[in-house]
């Protein structure tokens, strides 16, 4: 699993304190520890930063580049920050994130990751919104996304297509719709384009104490559906051990088998079914009861695991 750690985000109260107070350390050590977790690629989340831009992308940039050798992940819908951040990168090819099929973005976007030779991250999303049908996403990267970039030349071993996860909490229909979505994906294209989901946006607005494991079991889902790149949190332990645990096909604990047999049925095309669980165990009973919300089987609740 190719993994772009999401920690420098400005939506954490941290990242937003350290960046007004230009804490260099705070993002070396930052970007080291995602690196030194697993991460493969650094994610630079800054927003849409409209004031201060021109200093900005470059100093994060700069700063975390003196400690990293990994690529680094331009997050943010400010298309000149984009280009200000990508004017100063001097190591390994960035990923630019993000275009979607909205005509301005659209228009934008791809030319400049082709014009500094970055990857790009496409979002299967219109002027109108997310669709919630596997196809309509599949149908907006084959109809627009792939053919603004075959427009541009732009090598289609560049782009990295992204489905978009949304939340269990009040998007539980898009869960099983994401994961067909990434399936498909796949074969809709030849050569086709790599495939990349911001994994934690699955359990956004949920209790903290059950973020992991909703993290973690849609994770063994989606790679069962072939997702071999995601925007994830490497310092979160229960997610990386998943991630081991299908890569090796650890099957040394029942836990472990069980996240094995979700990911099987899921490459197999078919559901988990209570069969495949040890019902007195509790830690299975409670994957067991993710994978239903994620499916859009059981209804979400905050309180879904003490029912």
């Amino acid at each position: 699993m190719y993994i772009i750690g999401e920690n420098i985000h400005i939506i954490s109260p941290a990242v937003k304190e350290a960046l007004k107070n230009r804490d260099r350390e705070y993002f070396k050590e930052a970007a080291i520890k995602q690196v030194e977790a697993g991460a493969q690629c650094v994610d630079l989340n800054m927003g849409p930063r409209k004031k201060d831009w021109e200093e900005v992308f470059p100093w994060m940039v700069e700063t975390v580049e003196t400690v990293v050798d990994v690529p680094l992940c331009i997050d943010t819908t400010n298309v000149n920050g984009m280009e200000a951040a990508l004017k100063t990168v001097t190591k390994a090819q960035p990923i630019l994130n993000s275009t979607s099929a909205e005509p301005e973005r659209l228009e934008k976007v791809p030319a400049l990751a082709k014009k500094y030779n970055a990857q790009l991250i496409a979002l299967t999303m219109q002027k109108s919104g997310i669709p919630v049908g596997a196809d309509e996403r599949v149908t907006i990267a084959l109809e627009q996304l792939i053919p603004r970039c075959l427009e541009l030349d732009f090598p289609i071993g560049d782009l990295i297509i992204d489905p978009l996860v949304l939340t269990v909490s009040g998007c539980q229909e898009y869960c099983p719709e994401l994961i067909e979505a990434v399936r498909t994906i796949q074969f809709a294209w030849d050569p086709p384009p790599k495939i990349s989901v911001g994994l934690s946006n699955v359990s956004n607005a949920v209790p903290h104490k059950n973020r992991p494991l909703i993290n973690s079991v849609y994770c063994a889902m989606v790679m069962g559906a072939g997702l071999q790149m995601m925007i994830a949190n490497p310092l979160e332990k229960e997610l990386m051990d998943v991630i081991r645990i299908v890569e090796t096909r650890d099957e040394s604990t029942p836990l472990a088998k069980l996240y094995l047999t979700i990911n099987d049925r899921i490459a197999n095309m078919e559901y988990p079914t209570i069969d495949d669980v040890d019902t007195s165990d509790p830690e299975q009973m409670a994957v067991w009861k993710t994978v239903q919300i994620l499916l859009n089987q059981v209804i979400y609740a905050d309180s879904y695991l003490e029912q």
